[in-house]
């Protein structure tokens, strides 16, 4: 029902463009969760009734995320425990 990707740079085009596509066609994939490991910034896809994907981004460090398909929500600085991110994310231009 749930599919949870660590993003690397690597393979970040790949898992959000032509993987998440294949998953799309999974009937049982409810949710994919892309988590990116050089800043605090989760994206949650979840397949609305009429088969399209609805996208929530959980980005504020102080804040939390919350699956649909399971009961579970975790605060996001639990999600980077550990982690060392930049004090100053890049900005987009």
């Amino acid at each position: 029902m749930v599919v949870i990707e660590v993003l690397s740079d690597s393979i970040e085009k790949y898992d959000c463009g032509m993987k998440f596509g294949h998953y799309r066609h999974l009937p049982s994939l409810q949710e994919y969760v892309l988590v990116a490991q050089d800043r605090p910034d989760v994206e949650r896809f979840v397949r609305q009734p009429d088969g399209s994907w609805l996208l929530t981004v959980f980005d504020d460090p102080t804040g939390q995320f919350s699956f649909t398909t399971i009961p579970a929500t975790i605060p996001l600085a639990d999600v980077y425990r550990g982690v060392e991110l930049p004090s100053d994310p890049p900005r987009v231009p």
